[in-house]
Parts: structure tokens; sequence; C-alpha cells
């Protein structure tokens, strides 16, 4: 499965950068392939571990942040791995036709 999900600290003001290095953090020391990009963060595995990945995630910036909000999106599909990486070049393939 792979999870896009961005989590956002609440009431802390508008640079939330170094509160969203906490949770990139916390992904990218999980060791499952993941990739950040300006709105979200995707993690790829099996579901525990990547629900645990992104409760971790949370915690992170909730430690130090009064609110925060949390979205997720989940592409479930057993038995596919290496998805992060082989959806984006089935559409640069198309692209380049």
């Amino acid at each position: 499965m792979i999870v896009a999900f961005s989590v956002t600290p609440l009431g802390v003001g508008e640079d939330v950068g170094e509160y969203v290095a906490d949770a990139v953090r916390v992904v990218r020391e999980s060791g499952l392939p993941n990739r950040t990009d300006a709105m979200f963060t995707s993690v790829e595995g099996d579901w525990d571990e990547v629900m645990d990945v992104v409760k971790r995630a949370v915690a992170a910036v909730e430690a130090r942040a009064p609110r925060v909000s949390l979205v997720l999106k989940a592409d479930i599909r057993p038995g596919v791995t290496d998805g992060l990486t082989s959806k984006v070049e089935t559409v640069e393939r198309h692209l380049a036709d």
C-alpha cells in the first residue's frame, strides 16, 4: 500500500517547516520507501507498518504543537510493491510517447 499524507501543526504561526521536518524525519528513519514533495509525504509498505509510521509522524508534530491536522490518501493494492517508482515511471512512459 502507498499512503500519501500531510501533517500540519496548527496554532504555531505560518512557518511550519521545522514541525513538518519532525514528521518527515520519522518517515525517513522508518526504513520504508518514501518520497516527500511540497504537499505530501508518501510512504510504501504493509498496512500496519505504514499506519504505525503515520501515527508516529503525527505524534512527533503533536509533541510540539497544540493542534495537528492530518490529510491522508491511501492506495490499498495487495501484492503490489515498488508502487512509488512504478506508478511514476508509467506516467513518464506515456508522456514520452
